[in-house]
């Protein structure tokens, strides 16, 4: 839409009349309202093979400029010119502009503002008669969303999986069960006489159960959460810690093993091509203390050897060179390195650089 004014101004002269010598001036333009120079406008546009954003406006704004242009027929070149002239100069005057909406405010401010407020707004939003309430439902994410199509019913998880985008839907439906899912699925066939009022309404009530679920405090789950910090904890405390998850809950504790990355696992969980990575994110010192602290220890070797083996080879000599130089070091200096190794794995993960083998794809 940035290049309406460009565009108007090409149009612009094109339908100027010009009278001619002894011609009596055209008559003055017809005086019409917003809503009508509105579909002057649209129509003006679409006739020159403009792309407008119109699937981006408020329905009832959609229904009420397509029942408006229905309505009219002929407008003469000098009102025309007039609608357009004025549209150009309401362009030129604007300075700047707001998205429009609670949900593109909340775009706008995504991040400045609390997840509570985001919420309390969203449901005013969706009180009102305007507003669309699919449009925030396709906005979560799938693990939100995928509760709804398991609790509720299935006309419900039907009109659900309809209104949202193919992709999501197709998404959504593959994580339910297979009876459920084909459920859902004949379901979706009955849908086609549901009103449109019918569909809102199931749309309200969704967005409305939904916001009212509490804000996650964490973004990770307790077993993640309680992994990454045994990840970087001491060998002793890491056991003890363990042994008494699994005599207070062992599913809680054997999910927690699985989540655990220490380094004696690098050599099943971390690639080879990824080993120049964390040899480059790592401080030579610190990657010699924990190699020196691994090489010393039987169940460690198979660890230090992974790294050692997929790096440079000239890297890789001037490794085990320093390491033959520093012979033993103290357990707390070699864990600490170790954990340091772990760590900067670790963050190159959350970065995206890597990504860590997981138990059952080995």
């Amino acid at each position: 839409m940035a290049s309406l004014p460009a565009t108007l101004g090409r149009i612009t002269p094109a339908i100027r009349v010009v009278p001619a010598a002894g011609v009596p001036a055209p008559a003055a333009p017809r005086v019409l309202n917003s809503r009508e120079k509105a579909a002057i406008i649209v129509r003006l546009m679409l006739a020159q093979g403009q792309k407008l954003p119109i699937t981006s406006l408020p329905e009832h704004v959609q229904s009420a400029l397509a029942e408006q242009m229905g309505h009219m027929r002929l407008i003469d070149r000098t009102t025309l010119s007039a609608v357009i002239q004025e549209f150009q100069g309401a362009l030129e005057d604007v300075g700047l502009t707001f998205p429009g909406g609670i949900e593109g405010a909340l775009s706008l401010m995504d991040g400045h503002i609390s997840g509570t407020a985001a919420s309390r707004l969203r449901r005013l939003a969706g009180a009102s008669s305007k507003s669309d309430p699919w449009d925030q439902l396709s906005a979560l994410d799938n693990e939100r969303l995928l509760p709804v199509l398991e609790d509720e019913s299935i006309e419900v998880a039907a009109v659900m999986l309809s209104k949202l985008p193919v992709p999501k839907a197709a998404e959504l439906l593959g994580k339910l069960p297979g009876d459920r899912a084909r459920r859902v699925a004949y379901a979706v066939s009955l849908t086609a006489h549901v009103d449109p009022e019918t569909v809102r309404r199931i749309g309200l009530a969704l967005a409305g159960q939904l916001d009212s679920l509490p804000a996650k405090a964490f973004e990770a789950g307790p077993v993640e959460r309680v992994g990454a910090i045994l990840n970087i904890s001491g060998q002793l405390t890491r056991e003890e810690v363990l042994k008494g998850l699994e005599e207070a809950d062992r599913t809680f504790a054997d999910l927690v093993r699985k989540a655990i990355f220490t380094f004696v696992h690098i050599p099943i969980r971390l690639s080879a091509r990824d080993v120049p990575k964390v040899a480059r994110a790592v401080d030579q010192p610190v990657m010699v203390t924990a190699l020196c602290a691994a090489m010393a220890n039987p169940e460690m070797l198979g660890a230090a050897e992974h790294i050692l083996t997929n790096m440079s080879q000239r890297l890789a000599q001037a490794l085990r060179e320093e390491v033959t130089a520093l012979g033993k070091v103290k357990d707390r200096d070699g864990e600490e390195a170790m954990n340091a190794v772990i760590l900067a794995i670790r963050q190159l993960e959350g970065a995206g650089e890597l990504m860590l083998i997981r138990d059952e794809d080995t």
